[in-house]
């Protein structure tokens, strides 16, 4: 009767300290990595066999009967790791030894040894069964206090007649039994954790999932911001359209019916003047046409680039054509320079690179009224991450109205302008800039802008050479 009192007490103790370390690890262990819930599994399983050996029945000053292999048994039930399980048999037989090395002591430790490799081979066994929970848990109860009894009979101090008629008669049901209600108690401290795991993890996902749908919230919101001004600002392009259509159109309708209606015959003088008038409308029409069709066709990834050669040294003349009259009317200074260092030729598509550079110098000499206009063209270097790239660099540079830094990015956008007003005031759709950036990323290069505002502006673009 006192085995079972004691294998009771054994069993109290063992599952206050389950419960005092299932409080330690929902509070702090849980937090931890993998390897230190490991080695908190194992220090406290050799723990627990330790202070079932204290709580023990001594049958005399060196034999100790107690449920020590219970810790064992949940650990192949909850962690089943053979090298784990056996360091914790090996670990909890060594702590046999702190009551004295004695003949006892040591088959302590080999029998709990043993118990370890016999659970490492229960765990090898349990993960490839299709058993369940409770049989497979019932068969390492079994299993550990059958080999525990052969073990005490083979190995024990005790004698084994003595032990299998009056001892085993008594330990072994009473510790089948205590191990099978201790193994339910755990179990459900076990499921208890896993509703807790599971808890915590949904209470995650959902914090994770309310975070992502705020983000989604105000990407949508951007979004939103971007189409309804994207709206006002197509809206104001035709508005500005319609005036940049209707004003050349009602030039060449007004001219040709004039000329067609005239009933005296025009004189040479006027017949020019209303030509020129009628042919610099068309030149406008046709430039607002191309542009809408150039935009179109980079929007629809269906613009054609002709890569070949193109000679430096005739841009100041291709330029010097187009804007020198421009320049003496508005009594500007307009130059053009190349650095010594510039390669004869660079590889690119001319008729591109000279639409961008027009479209820039279109817009600086229409937004300066005094000072003037220039074009440096040179070889510079950008480190880029750990390497640095050559560039060709075609820098326009005006001392005009400039640019606030808040809308460097704007104006490269289709349809939009600096303000508003700038439309009706010097005329233009906005597209220049868009249509230029677009084209400078299909040959492979940039632009970039420097300026502020009543300081003039600075438009660079960079192919690479």
């Amino acid at each position: 009767m006192e085995y079972v009192k004691i294998f009771f007490v054994n069993t109290a103790l063992l599952i206050t300290l389950s419960y005092l370390a299932n409080l330690i690890y929902k509070h702090t262990v849980t937090y931890a990595s993998e390897p230190v819930k490991k080695v908190s599994w194992v220090l406290l399983a050799i723990f627990a066999g330790w202070v079932s050996t204290i709580f023990g029945y001594r049958l005399d000053e060196h034999v100790i009967f107690d449920l020590r292999f219970v810790p064992l048994i949940i650990s192949t039930l909850a962690y089943p790791q053979p090298l784990v399980l056996i360091i914790i048999g090996v670990g909890t037989g060594l702590t046999r030894l702190t009551f004295g090395v004695t003949e006892a002591a040591v088959v302590g430790v080999l029998n709990l040894s043993i118990l370890g490799f016999v659970c490492a081979g229960l765990s090898l066994w349990m993960q490839r069964s299709s058993a369940s929970v409770i049989q497979k848990g019932l068969i390492a109860v079994l299993v550990v206090n059958v080999v525990n009894a052969l073990n005490i009979t083979v190995f024990g101090v005790i004698p084994a007649q003595e032990y299998i008629t009056d001892i085993l008669p008594v330990t072994f049901p009473a510790g089948v039994a205590l191990s099978v209600l201790f193994a339910l108690i755990i179990r459900d401290f076990q499921l208890d954790l896993m509703r807790t795991g599971q808890i915590v993890r949904a209470n995650e996902l959902l914090s994770e999932q309310t975070e992502e749908l705020h983000k989604n919230k105000i990407v949508l919101e951007e979004r939103a911001k971007q189409l309804m001004l994207a709206s006002q600002f197509k809206s104001e392009f035709l508005a500005n359209m319609s005036h940049e259509l209707r004003t050349p159109l009602n030039s060449i309708i007004n001219l040709s019916q004039l000329i067609e209606e005239s009933e005296d015959e025009l004189s040479v003088e006027e017949l020019a003047e209303y030509g020129g008038i009628i042919h610099r409308s068309g030149e406008d029409l046709l430039s607002l046409i191309n542009d809408i069709l150039d935009l179109s066709k980079v929007e629809a990834g269906k613009l054609d680039i002709i890569n070949e050669d193109f000679n430096v040294s005739e841009i100041p003349d291709l330029l010097l054509q187009q804007f020198s009259v421009v320049a003496k009317q508005k009594q500007l200074d307009f130059d053009i320079s190349l650095d010594t260092d510039m390669p004869g030729v660079i590889h690119t598509d001319p008729q591109r690179v000279q639409q961008i550079l027009r479209n820039l110098l279109s817009n600086a000499f229409k937004f300066t009224m005094t000072g003037g206009v220039s074009v440096n063209v040179r070889v510079v270097e950008r480190q880029e991450g750990l390497s640095s790239r050559k560039w060709v660099a075609f820098e326009v540079q005006d001392t005009g109205i400039g640019i606030p830094p808040e809308k460097h990015d704007l104006i490269f956008e289709a349809f939009e302008q600096a303000d508003t007003n700038i439309s009706r005031k010097y005329g233009g759709t906005g597209l220049g800039l868009s249509i230029s950036n677009d084209l400078a990323r299909l040959l492979g290069g940039f632009i970039t802008l420097h300026s502020r505002e009543g300081q003039g502006s600075l438009f660079s673009l960079y192919l690479p050479l």
